[in-house]
């Protein structure tokens, strides 16, 4: 099992990834992630002695691929016209993930 995971937890992770997390939001997910760990506990307890792995969940996989065809095109210009922030042609954006 995971270690406890309490309301700090979450709203530390939150302030990480630069968003506002309520008190009611954090308890909520306290309560949804002891769900899970209870869940990924009982699946642990599942035997699957003998059972061959699967690479891919279906029998056979789709091998089919549809071909993309644009229907509308911007230019960079106009895609970077309300950019505030960029570099050599590209976006600019803040790291979230540590």
């Amino acid at each position: 099992m995971v270690e406890n995971k309490d309301r700090e937890y979450f709203q530390k992770l939150a302030n990480q990834l630069m968003f506002n997390l309520s008190n009611e939001e954090a308890d909520e997910l306290v309560s949804e992630f002891g769900t899970l760990e209870q869940q990924f506990a009982l699946m642990e307890e599942i035997n699957t002695d003998g059972v061959e792995e699967m690479i891919y969940p279906f029998e056979e996989p789709t091998t089919y691929i549809r071909h993309d065809e644009p229907d509308h095109m911007i230019s960079q210009d106009d895609a970077m016209r309300n950019v505030t922030k960029k570099l050599e042609g590209h976006f600019v954006l803040p790291k979230v993930v540590k």
